[in-house]
C-alpha cells in the first residue's frame, strides 16, 4: 500500500509541475497576445531532471524503506520542484544552480538510505558532529564570503560553489540536543548541571551567529532549543523564560542594533517609508495583493519587482502568480509535512528518535512560519529561507537531510512506540504550528482579497504600469471626438501619448514612477478596462492573461477649441479658468496654469514636484481661494443680507459642499469653521451658473460617456442632482444688474487677499433671456490684474457664444 500511494502522489505532483511548466512556456505568448514571440523552453530541463530524480527516489525508497510514510517524499519533492520552477522563471541561471543542488540533495538523500536504521551513530557522535558544525560556522568569521559580493559574509567556498554552515548547524544542534536529553531523561529543571552543556553549546552557536549578524538563524536556534527542552521537561517555565528572553533581546536589539530597528519599524509601519526602508515588505504585500484569489498565472505576474524574490520572498512570488489558491495549497503542503513529522515523532520507538523527529519538524515549521510571516507582515523580516522551496543549496540539502531522518524514524510502524510520559508538550507544539499556518492563511486572505483593491491602486505599485505596456489603455477624447490622450505602439511596448500637453494638470498622467493623477487616475477603471466591460470578460482575461481586457475610450465634456482660447489667455499667469454649461453642468473648459507636459513626466517629474509654482496641481478644482468681494453678485439676491442669510445662501450655492465630479477635488470649507470662506474656481463656476440658469445650480460633469463593447457609447450620469439655490426672479434680477452694456452677458470682477497675494476673480455668464446655451465662466488669477481677468473672461465667453 505505501508503494502504490507514494507512486500515485508522485504522479500527481508530476502532472502539476508539467502543467506549470507548460504554462510557463506559453506565458510570453499569453502576455503579448501573439505567438510571434520567444517562448520559454529552458525550464523543461529542470522538469525532466526533477521527474528522473522523483521516480528514482520512489524506486529506491520502495526497496530501502518498505514501511515508510507515503506522504513525506512526494510532498517534499513537489515543494522542491515548485520552488525550482519558480526560481527558473525568475532567473534561469539561478534556476539551473537550484537544479544542480536539487540533484545533489536527492543523491545524498538516497545514499543516506543506506545508513543504519536506528540512527544510533548520530547519537553516539553527537559531540563530533556539533563541534564540526560550530567549527565550520566559526570559519566564516575569517574566511567568510558572500556570493552576491556584498552583505553578510555567511558562506564558505569560491568559484560558484558555496556552503552556508549555519544551515546544517541547525540540524546538528537538533541532533545534539535530542541525543543529550534522551540520555538524561527525565530531565528536571532543578538539575541545572545536567542541562548546562546544552546551554553552553547553544549559547556558543548564538554568539557566532550574533557576531555574523545572522539574526534570523539565531532566532531559530533559540526557538529550537526551547522546543526540544520543553519536550524533554514538560515545564511551561521553559516557554515563559524563552518568551521573556526573546522580548528582552528584541528590545535590546531595537535600541542597539540598527538592522533590528530598521526591520521592526518596517514591520510596525511599512507605509511610513514605502520606497525606502520598507520597500521590500511593501512590494511583497503588493505581490500578494496582485495575485488575488486565482493569481496572475505562472510567468504572467511581476514577482521580480520584489527584492530577493528567489530566496527571502519566494512565498510572495508564488502568491502573485498562483493567487490565494496557490498560497493555501503551499501552506497545506507544509502542513502535511509537519503533520507527518509529528506522527513519526509520536510513533518513534525510543526517546532519541522521538526528540529528533519532533525537533526536525519544529525546525521545518518554525523556519517556514518565520519567512512566510515576514512576507505577510505577520512578523518582522528575518531573511531565512523557505525549506524545500527557496533558492539556496545549503538550505535545500539540509531540508532533504531532515526528510531522510524523518522517513527513517517513521519507517517501522510495527515497533512499539516508546512510552510517552506526557502528551501535552507534543500537543502544544502541534497546536502552535497549526495556529501559525492558520494565521498565515488568514493573513494571505486579508492581503489577497480584502486589501487587494486598495493596495493595487497605490501610486507606488509599478505592476499597473507594466500591464499598460501589454494592454492598450482607453483614449480620452473631447466632446467633438478630438483625441486628447491616446495609446501608441504594440503589445509589450505600448506608450501613452498626450496630444494636448497644456491640459496636463487636468488630464494628469499615468507613469510607473510618479503614479497617476488627474482624469487618468479618476477614470482609470474605465481606461484600464476593469469597468464598463462585461464582468465575464474581465474575469476571463484575468484568468487567461493575468491582465485586464483592453481599456475603453471615454468622452469628456471639454471642447478643445475653447480650451485653447482659455490657455492662450492665461499664458504664463498663475490661475485657473472654468467655463461650463450653466444648465447641464457640462464643463467646456478647465484650465490651470502654470501647466506641464505629461509626455515629459518621467524626465521632469522630480523637478515638477519641487517647483514652487506647483504646476502639478489642478488649480481649477484643487486650488481654493478666499471669496473676498467676489460674493457680491450672489449677495445682491438678498434683500437685507444678514450673517445667517448669507451663510444659508452660500450653502445653497455649494460653497460648503465638495463638488461631486469624476475628478479629485479639494474639500469644501466648513460652514461652522472659524477660518475665512475659501472656494475653488469650480465651486465658483457652479454658483455663477445659478445666476444664468434661473437660480438653479447644476450638477457638474466632465466625463460624459464611455464606449463599451456591447452597448456602444453609454452615458455616464452626473454624480449629484441640480439644486435650486436662489429664487428664479432674484437670480434673473441679479444677472441683469451686472449686465455688460452692448453684450448678452453679465460680469463681475472681485478681489481677495491670500498670504500677501491679491486674488482677482472674474465671474460672468449669459443673461437669463439668452436663446442659446446658458453659460457661466470663472477666472481666478493669483495676481492683482482686474483688466487681464476681465479680458480673459470676455474672450472666453464671446468664443463660446459664437461657435
Amino acid at each position: 500500500m505505501p508503494d502504490v500511494l507514494q507512486n500515485r502522489l508522485l504522479r500527481w505532483a508530476a502532472v502539476f509541475l508539467f502543467l506549470y511548466s507548460a504554462i510557463l512556456t506559453l506565458s510570453p505568448a499569453v502576455r503579448e497576445h501573439t505567438f510571434a514571440t520567444d517562448l520559454r523552453w529552458s525550464h523543461w530541463l529542470g522538469f525532466a531532471v526533477w521527474t528522473a530524480l522523483a521516480f528514482a527516489a520512489d524506486a529506491v525508497t520502495r526497496r530501502a524503506l518498505p514501511d515508510r510514510d507515503s506522504y513525506l517524499l512526494p510532498t517534499a519533492l513537489l515543494l522542491s520542484g515548485w520552488g525550482m520552477l519558480t526560481i527558473w522563471r525568475l532567473d534561469s541561471g539561478f534556476g539551473m544552480r537550484q537544479l544542480i543542488w536539487l540533484a545533489l540533495s536527492v543523491v545524498v538523500f538516497l545514499l543516506g538510505l543506506r545508513l543504519p536504521h536506528d540512527l544510533q551513530f548520530l547519537r553516539r557522535y553527537k559531540y563530533v558532529l556539533l563541534s564540526s558544525g560550530l567549527l565550520l560556522t566559526a570559519l566564516t568569521l575569517i574566511f567568510g564570503t558572500n556570493p552576491g559580493g556584498a552583505g553578510p559574509r555567511l558562506w564558505l567556498g569560491c568559484c560558484g560553489i558555496y556552503l552556508q554552515p549555519s544551515e546544517p548547524l541547525k540540524l546538528l544542534l537538533i541532533i545534539y540536543l535530542a541525543a543529550y536529553l534522551a540520555d538524561r531523561t527525565p530531565v528536571r529543571l532543578s538539575t541545572f548541571p545536567l542541562i548546562l552543556p546544552t546551554l553552553f553549546v547553544t549559547g556558543l552557536s548564538l554568539l557566532i551567529l550574533l557576531v555574523q549578524r545572522d539574526l534570523g538563524t539565531a532566532s531559530i536556534f533559540i526557538l529550537l532549543y526551547t522546543v526540544i527542552l520543553f519536550l524533554a521537561t514538560d515545564h511551561r517555565r521553559v516557554l515563559i523564560a524563552t518568551t521573556l528572553g526573546l522580548a528582552l533581546a528584541g528590545l535590546v536589539g531595537y535600541f542597539f542594533i540598527p538592522i533590528v530597528q530598521v526591520r521592526v519599524n518596517a514591520w510596525l509601519d511599512p507605509w511610513a517609508d514605502p520606497s525606502g526602508r520598507s520597500y521590500q515588505i511593501i512590494q511583497s504585500l503588493l505581490a500578494v495583493a496582485n495575485g488575488g484569489t486565482l493569481g496572475r498565472g505562472p510567468g504572467l505576474g511581476s514577482p521580480g519587482l520584489v527584492p530577493v524574490a528567489i530566496s527571502d520572498f519566494i512565498f510572495a512570488a508564488i502568491s502573485e502568480e498562483t493567487g490565494l489558491v496557490g498560497t493555501l495549497g503551499l501552506l497545506g503542503l507544509l502542513g502535511l509535512v509537519l503533520a507527518r513529522g509529528m506522527t513519526a515523532s509520536l510513533r518513534a520507538s525510543d526517546r532519541f528518535r522521538r526528540f529528533l523527529a519532533a525537533g526536525l519538524t519544529a525546525y521545518l515549521g518554525i523556519q517556514s512560519l518565520l519567512i512566510i510571516g515576514g512576507n505577510l507582515r505577520l512578523l518582522p523580516l528575518t531573511g531565512v529561507t523557505l525549506p524545500f522551496v527557496s533558492y539556496g543549496g545549503s538550505s535545500l540539502l539540509t531540508s532533504f537531510l531532515a526528510l531522510l531522518f524523518l522517513l527513517r524514524i517513521g519507517a517501522h510502524p510495527e515497533r512499539e512506540p516508546a512510552p510517552l510520559p506526557s502528551a501535552r508538550p507534543y500537543t502544544l507544539l502541534a497546536g502552535l504550528l497549526s495556529l501559525g499556518l492558520l494565521a498565515a492563511a488568514l493573513a494571505a486572505s486579508w492581503w489577497a482579497v480584502v486589501r487587494s483593491p486598495d493596495l493595487l491602486t497605490r501610486t507606488d505599485n509599478p505592476r499597473r504600469a507594466i500591464a499598460d505596456r501589454y494592454v492598450p489603455r482607453g483614449d480620452l477624447i473631447d466632446r467633438r471626438d478630438e483625441p486628447l490622450n491616446i495609446t501608441t505602439g504594440e503589445s509589450g511596448s505600448y506608450v501613452r501619448q498626450y496630444l494636448y500637453p497644456d491640459l496636463g494638470p487636468v488630464i494628469g498622467y499615468t507613469q510607473p514612477t510618479f503614479g497617476q493623477a488627474g482624469l487618468e487616475a479618476s477614470l482609470d477603471d474605465y481606461l484600464r478596462g476593469l469597468q464598463g466591460n462585461p464582468a465575464s470578460l474581465v474575469w476571463w482575461d484575468h484568468l487567461l492573461y493575468g491582465m485586464p481586457p483592453p481599456g475603453l475610450d471615454v468622452r469628456l465634456s471639454l471642447e478643445t477649441r475653447l480650451q485653447r482660447a482659455a490657455d492662450q489667455s492665461l499664458g504664463k499667469h498663475r490661475g485657473a479658468a472654468v467655463l461650463m454649461n450653466a444648465q447641464s453642468g457640462e464643463i467646456l473648459v478647465m484650465a490651470s496654469h502654470p501647466t506641464f507636459d505629461p509626455n515629459l513626466i518621467e524626465a521632469e517629474g522630480g523637478d515638477l514636484l519641487k517647483n514652487e509654482s506647483a504646476p502639478l496641481v489642478n488649480r481649477a478644482v484643487q486650488g481654493t481661494y478666499p471669496l473676498g468681494t467676489a460674493g457680491t453678485p450672489f449677495l445682491s439676491t438678498l434683500k437685507q443680507p444678514s450673517a445667517e442669510q448669507s451663510s444659508a445662501l452660500f450653502e445653497g450655492l455649494g460653497f460648503f459642499s465638495t463638488p461631486q465630479i469624476r475628478l479629485a477635488v479639494a474639500a469644501a470649507s466648513s460652514q461652522n469653521g472659524t477660518n475665512p470662506l475659501r472656494v475653488s474656481p469650480l465651486q465658483m463656476a457652479i454658483a455663477a451658473s445659478a445666476l444664468s440658469n434661473h437660480g438653479t445650480r447644476p450638477a457638474p460633469r466632465i466625463a460624459l460617456a464611455v464606449d463599451t463593447p456591447q452597448q456602444g457609447w453609454v452615458i455616464l450620469p452626473p454624480m449629484s442632482e441640480p439644486v435650486t439655490a436662489i429664487p428664479a426672479s432674484a437670480a434673473d434680477q441679479a444677472a441683469e444688474a451686472f449686465l455688460v452694456q452692448g453684450n448678452a452677458f453679465w460680469e463681475f470682477v472681485g478681489q481677495a487677499r491670500q498670504n500677501d497675494v491679491t486674488i482677482t476673480w472674474y465671474l460672468g455668464g449669459t443673461l437669463p433671456n439668452w436663446q442659446g446655451t446658458p453659460l457661466a465662466v470663472v477666472i481666478a488669477l493669483e495676481e492683482d490684474d482686474p483688466a487681464l481677468a476681465r479680458q480673459a473672461g470676455r474672450e472666453l465667453l464671446n468664443a463660446a457664444m459664437t461657435p
